[in-house]
């Protein structure tokens, strides 16, 4: 049986997502996992869930035997939670972090569609993620973001200033190259886009 299909299923049986798979040169295989999103009622607000080093060590245990019985080799075993720049890969994690501000490369610039303010070549985006309903029903993506420069810490801002426009960005996942939650500290406490931070290995 493949890696993948070990590793998925193993996650999967334990009740949990499987984010991603790295194996790195020096041996070492990291696995990224999460609390399956279940998408809330209209109005409610999903509650905060984040993965904690019990759940990385439940699947540390039940994924090295799993390895060892299928012959697969590594030198170390490194389970751990998303992070502040979780991966975004299926339609479920976009639908899933709607209203976050995330980082998008694109597989090929612009191009045409740019407009009058956005140079053709772009590739790398940071803003709003939103989502998108056509007219026949069918659910799309759009980022939206601003070029303001940001302000630096401890710097005023005047209330004259007229801020650049905002500008939107329609894309379906088969043009993404690699999507993101944009790695955000805040020092207010924790955040909406906040993750866990447990690691186990």
């Amino acid at each position: 049986m493949a890696l993948q299909d070990i590793v998925e299923q193993t996650v999967r049986g334990l009740g949990y997502d499987l984010v991603e798979i790295e194996r790195s040169a020096g041996g070492l295989l990291r696995v990224t996992i999460d609390l399956p999103w279940v998408k809330p009622a209209e109005g409610a607000v999903a509650p905060e869930q984040f993965i904690n080093v019990e759940d990385c060590e439940k699947v540390n245990r039940q994924l090295q035997f799993a390895l060892e019985v299928d012959g697969i080799e590594y030198k170390r075993l490194e389970i751990s939670s998303p992070g502040i720049d979780r991966p975004l890969r299926h339609a479920q994690d976009f639908e899933r972090f709607v209203g976050h501000v995330v980082d998008l490369t694109l597989k090929a610039p612009i191009g045409a569609a740019a407009s009058g303010t956005v140079n053709a070549n772009r590739k790398k985006f940071r803003g709003t993620l939103e989502r998108v309903v056509a007219q026949d029903g069918s659910v799309g993506w759009q980022i939206v973001w601003s070029d303001a420069p940001e302000a630096k810490p401890g710097q005023r801002v005047s209330k004259k200033r007229v801020p650049p426009p905002l500008q939107a960005m329609g894309f379906t996942l088969d043009e993404l190259r690699d999507a993101r939650l944009a790695p955000l500290v805040s020092f207010k406490g924790r955040g909406a886009a906040g993750a866990g931070e447990g690691v186990a290995g």
